[in-house]
């Protein structure tokens, strides 16, 4: 967590081989991935970390299915079988087994949100990127997505990160991180709180 401008995205974007730092390195799972080349990052990615981004990034002309499979088309080249399955499996973990067909112009926030989250866990990563991923979500909403986050992590033992100014968010955290201007100002293991 941290103001506006602390580094929040910036990070996110170098743990997920989407950036390369200036200086220094950055290891992830055992590998340093700023020295990565654009195909081993890409790889990377595709065989590790799912993204979920705070403006959902669904392909306007893909439904919802579509929208989740893709990366299984894209990214990891799995059969249609396997691709299917999963796709059904998460559409159907998130609640959205029923709009499946819709494209997301049809969607509400949340609906959107929850396709996003059901998306960055089809290629079941070891890691999943979360940039402000209840900013723009009802009270009700975003604590479904966060109980929906928390279930995959204990189901499929996917780590979390996310980036936020939701206290919803930072109540749930097992750690917390503070950014200020770019630097690690406090890490801090609250006491979990639950809500009503």
């Amino acid at each position: 967590m941290g103001p506006s401008g602390s580094g929040k995205t910036t990070l996110l974007n170098l743990i997920g081989c989407l950036d390369k730092p200036t200086t220094g390195h950055v290891r992830v799972g055992g590998f340093d991935v700023s020295a990565f080349d654009r195909t081993q990052a890409a790889y990377f990615r595709g065989e590790n970390i799912g993204f979920v981004f705070q403006d959902f990034n669904l392909i306007p002309v893909l439904t919802a299915a579509e929208n989740v499979e893709y990366p299984l088309i894209m990214v990891q080249r799995r059969s249609k079988a396997e691709r299917g399955k999963r796709v059904s499996d998460l559409l159907d973990a998130v609640g959205m087994s029923d709009r499946k067909n819709q494209f997301p112009d049809q969607l509400s926030g949340g609906q959107k949100q929850r396709v996003a989250v059901a998306r960055a866990l089809v290629s079941r990563p070891k890691l999943v990127l979360a940039d402000e991923p209840t900013a723009n979500l009802d009270r009700d909403t975003a604590y479904s997505i966060i109980n929906l986050m928390k279930k995959m992590r204990t189901e499929f033992n996917i780590a979390f990160i996310f980036s936020t100014h939701d206290p919803r968010i930072i109540n749930e955290a097992e750690v917390v991180i503070t950014l200020e201007d770019g630097r690690l100002a406090s890490r801090d293991e609250p006491v979990r709180k639950t809500h009503a």
